[in-house]
Order: structure tokens, then C-alpha cells, then sequence
């Protein structure tokens, strides 16, 4: 590949389609086992999956931002000067305890309560209006928050800014990744999915750079640039997505059927789009008959799809992510980092995020879902054990310690090598996964339960992360690293592989399945294939 497409920019973005259409001579050839639509990877759905991804951006950029802000002194002073004060000054407080203060861990975690409230509305919105308008609300709700915090006089106007920023990643989160798994060719859903991940990671190594930049403006108000610049991305995805055309699937949805059919042949580049079509008129059909879709998730037929979608953004959080990039400047600064070099850890940290995700972007439809979950999982384990044995050995439970630059090397090397497990595994496939497992009847309701479930869990671990490393010290990658040995086993056991199959085809996975086949019955499949016009046989 040409070095031009090592570049995180739009060019580099093209040269991806570009190299992913070039490994298959042009013609992507679809080994996920499910029917194979005709239809190619078209200029016009590149683009738009692009605009739509950059959704992500918001919310990376907020987890990005947050860390280094708490970090920085003249941010404490201000606002929360008990920190400021046993950071500073007192030497006798614990090194694992300097910064646990509960007013400080709702600064970052109250954005995700708000965005946990604000999927369930943005459920609605994304049903009745269309992706695109969920997006846009989101957006603009992100920009007001991003400007209350910038213009902050004390603390209540932060925390009011952070429910705003929250409602808007609420929306975002709910929208994009449905919008992302509708307009893709089912062969490339993968790779085109994972641009919202890739933003978000864009995001968080853009807001670890601005974080280093602003931590040096003399006077003491870098943090109010680092927080108001927040409206860039904001303002990204609000005009953006005016620009972006509705799904197909939401055309049809919303009583838009020759709409739909015309942008079914623009996205997909062929005129033979007619199969599609009627599997997503038969899904629409079926899903108009469901008056209630937050009780009919509920039935036996689809308690694969919802322990899925539960479980996955649950275990997604207890890989201990977001102790890395929520906290990342003021963990290493735990670890005996200056301030500087705690801020360049996190932009290290952050450009290995990025660019372990591009790699997903390129893989995940030739390998599977459960390859890169099997494999990210067991290299966590292993670099979350090896940070904990040496923060065991230089560390201890006292806190007392002086890292030397070889040993601080090895702590950062390994804390990368977890990033990299997790940028092309749980990190992606925690969204993409399940924005693509829900039937159309119930995926607004399903989408919004995963996003719900990502940031209720995702409040809980930033509320709680700083006490933890207090009362656990060392322990705490432990605790962390048990938990992916849970995860990765239950993948194993319990996720079926889904990729290069059709988004309105995917109960076939579940019938298929040694352990999910028994909630399925012979009356649910066969009820399912008369509306999609197909013979029993086909499962």
C-alpha cells in the first residue's frame, strides 16, 4: 500500500476503499455464508458512511479531553481545590489516593448518566424522524454543552455543560451505528461500522495533543480551550449530517417505498436490487405489526439478540478501557510521571489507539468478529498482568516509589500493547456487533439498549476508578484482567460469527447455534421466511 494511506485524513480514508477493493480484484466476494445481495462498495455510501461516522468524533474527543483537564493544576485550583491541595501539597496522602474525590469523578462520569437517559429518546427520534435527524440533534445539544463548559464560572455550570455533552452523545451513539450497518454492502459492514470507532479514536488522540498543548498556555486558562473546542467536532456532525440521505430501511419504515427503492440502487450501484428490497419491505411489514417494541424484545424469540446486546457493552466496559483514556494523564502521573510526561504517555497511548483500529477496519470482514474478540481478549490479560507486576513491584500498597525512564518504558509498552488488544477488538466490535444483530422490529429499541447499558457501566467504572485505585492500588489491573478472562470465554462459547451476513438475514445465525437455537422455534422460522419470501429450507 502506498505510504499516502498511513494518513489519518480523508484521502487516506479513500485509499482504504480503494486497497479493500483492490485485495478482491474489484469485486468483494462474500464468505460470511449468507445470501450475497448484488450491489458494490459505491463513491456515494463511502462518503456518506464517513460523514455519518464522524459522529464518533464527539464522543472521543470528550473522552480524550476529560483526563487531561483534571490533570491540570489551575483546573483543580479552580474547581476542585481539595484535589488541587492533596496533589500539591500534602506528600503524606497515599500516591494511589491524590486525586480520589468523588465532585472530581462527576465531572467526567456525569456525561454518560445523561447519555444512558438520552438513548431511550433518541430511540424514539431515530423511529419516527430518520438516523440522520438523531445525529443532528445530538450534535447541536454537543455544541451548547461544549460552550457552557468552555465559559464555566464553578462547578454547577460544568456539570450542567456535561449533561448537555452527554445528551449529546446519547444521540450520536444511538444513531450512528445503525445508520453505518443499514447503508453498507452486508460483505463490508464490517469495515465500514468501525469508522464510527475509528472517529472516536481520532478523537481521543486530538484531544490528548490539544491537552498537551494548552497544559503550557501560561496563565492558567488552557483547560477552558481544551473544553470549548469541543464545538469543532460538534459542528462536524451537525452539518454534516444535513447532508447525509436516510437508509434505505428507514425510508421504508417511515411509508417511503419508491424513495427507498431509488436509493437502494444508489447506494448499492446496480439495478438489481429487487431481492433486497422486498427482505427489507417484508422486515418493515413485520415490524409495523409490533405495537410494542420495548415488551416484544422481550420475548423468547429474541433473548439471543438482547443477552447479546446487553452483555457485550457490559463486558466491553470491564475491559478497564476507560481507565485508560478517561484517566490516562492522571494515572501516569499516579505512576510517577510529571505532568509533561503523563500528557505525551496519553498521546502515545492515543496514536497506538488509532491506528490498532485502522487495522480492524481492514480485517474484520476477512477474519470474523470472533477472531479479533478471541485474540484481543487474551493479549489484555497478558498486558493488564504485566502493568499490575510492575506497579506490585516498584509501587506496592504504599505508594512510595520513583519510576526510572527504562522502567517507566516498559510500563507505557505494555499499556500500549492493551490498547492495541483492545482497539481492534473490543473497542470496534463493541458497536458493531450489536447495531447489527437486531431484526428491523425491534433494533431502534435493541440500539438503544446497548448504548444504555455502554453508558451506565461506562458512569459506574468513571465514578468509582479513582476510589478503586485508592482502596485496590496495584490490584485493580487485576480485577480488570479476571474480568476479560470472563468475557473472552463467553465469546467463544456464545457468539456466533456474523460476519458478511445480511442485516435482515441474521436470525439464521441464531438458529444455527449450538446453545441460542433452543429459544427458536420451528414455528418462529417459518413465520420469519413467509415474510421474507423464502422457503423454510433456508435456515
Amino acid at each position: 500500500m502506498p505510504s499516502a494511506c498511513s494518513s489519518t485524513s480523508l484521502s487516506s480514508l479513500a485509499c482504504l476503499k480503494w486497497s479493500v477493493e483492490a485485495m478482491a480484484g474489484g469485486a468483494i466476494v462474500n464468505t460470511g455464508g449468507g445470501k450475497d445481495y448484488p450491489g458494490k462498495l459505491t463513491v456515494f455510501v463511502f462518503f456518506a458512511c464517513f460523514v455519518a461516522a464522524t459522529g464518533g468524533l464527539i464522543f472521543g474527543y470528550d473522552i480524550g479531553i476529560s483526563g487531561g483537564v483534571t490533570s491540570m493544576e489551575s483546573f483543580l485550583e479552580k474547581f476542585f481545590p481539595e484535589v488541587y491541595r492533596k496533589e500539591k501539597l500534602d506528600t503524606s496522602t497515599n500516591q494511589y489516593c491524590r486525586f480520589d474525590s468523588q465532585l472530581l469523578t462527576i465531572f467526567t462520569s456525569s456525561l454518560y448518566l445523561a447519555a444512558l437517559v438520552a438513548s431511550f429518546c433518541a430511540s424514539t427520534v431515530t423511529r419516527v424522524l430518520g438516523r440522520k435527524w438523531s445525529m443532528f440533534g445530538g450534535g447541536v445539544v454537543f455544541l451548547v454543552g461544549a460552550v457552557l463548559n468552555g465559559a464555566a464560572k464553578n462547578v454547577l455550570m460544568l456539570i450542567l455543560g456535561r449533561i448537555l455533552l452527554g445528551i449529546g452523545v446519547g444521540f450520536a451513539n444511538q444513531s450512528v451505528p445503525v445508520y453505518l450497518s443499514e447503508m453498507a454492502p452486508a460483505r463490508l459492514r464490517g469495515m465500514l461500522n468501525i469508522g464510527f470507532q475509528l472517529m472516536i479514536t481520532f478523537g481521543i488522540l486530538c484531544a490528548n495533543l490539544i491537552n498537551y498543548g494548552t497544559a503550557k498556555i501560561k496563565g492558567g486558562w488552557g483547560w477552558r480551550v481544551s473544553l470549548a473546542l469541543a464545538v469543532v467536532p460538534a459542528a462536524i456532525i451537525s452539518i454534516g449530517s444535513l447532508f447525509l440521505p436516510d437508509t434505505p430501511n428507514s425510508l421504508i419504515e417511515r411509508g417511503h417505498a419508491e424513495q427507498a427503492k431509488k436509493m437502494l440502487r444508489r447506494i448499492r450501484g446496480t439495478d438489481d436490487i429487487l431481492d433486497e428490497y422486498n427482505d427489507l419491505v417484508a422486515a418493515s411489514e413485520e415490524s409495523k405489526l409490533v405495537k410494542h417494541p420495548w415488551a416484544n424484545i422481550m420475548k423468547r424469540k429474541y433473548r439471543p439478540q438482547l443477552v447479546i446486546g446487553i452483555l457485550i457493552p457490559f463486558f466491553q466496559q470491564l475491559t478497564g478501557i476507560n481507565v485508560i483514556m478517561f484517566y490516562a494523564p492522571v494515572l501516569f502521573k499516579t505512576m510517577g510521571f510529571g505532568n509533561d510526561a503523563s500528557l505525551m504517555s496519553a498521546v502515545i497511548t492515543g496514536i497506538v489507539n488509532l491506528f490498532a483500529t485502522f487495522i480492524s477496519v481492514l480485517t474484520v470482514d476477512k477474519l470474523g468478529r470472533r477472531k479479533l474478540f478471541l485474540e484481543g481478549g487474551v493479549q489484555m490479560l497478558i498486558s493488564q498482568s504485566m502493568v499490575g507486576i510492575l506497579m506490585a513491584i516498584k509501587l506496592g500498597t504504599s505508594g512510595e516509589g520513583h519510576f526510572s525512564k527504562a522502567y517507566s518504558g516498559f510500563l507505557v509498552l505494555f499499556v500500549c500493547i492493551y490498547v492495541m488488544g483492545f482497539a481492534w477488538s473490543w473497542g470496534p466490535l463493541g458497536w458493531l456487533v450489536p447495531s447489527e444483530i437486531f431484526p428491523l422490529e425491534i433494533r431502534s429499541a435493541g440500539q438503544s439498549i446497548n448504548v444504555s447499558v455502554n453508558m451506565f457501566f461506562t458512569f459506574v467504572i468513571a465514578q468509582a476508578f479513582l476510589t478503586m485505585l485508592c482502596h485496590l492500588k496495584f490490584a485493580l489491573f487485576f480485577f480488570f484482567g479476571a474480568w476479560v478472562i470472563v468475557m473472552t470465554i463467553f465469546i467463544a462459547l456464545f457468539l456466533p460469527e456474523t460476519k458478511g451476513v445480511p442485516i435482515e438475514e441474521m436470525a439464521l445465525v441464531w438458529k444455527k447455534h449450538w446453545f441460542w437455537s433452543r429459544f427458536i422455534s420451528d414455528d418462529d422460522v417459518h413465520e420469519r421466511n413467509v415474510e421474507m419470501g423464502k422457503p423454510n429450507s433456508a435456515f
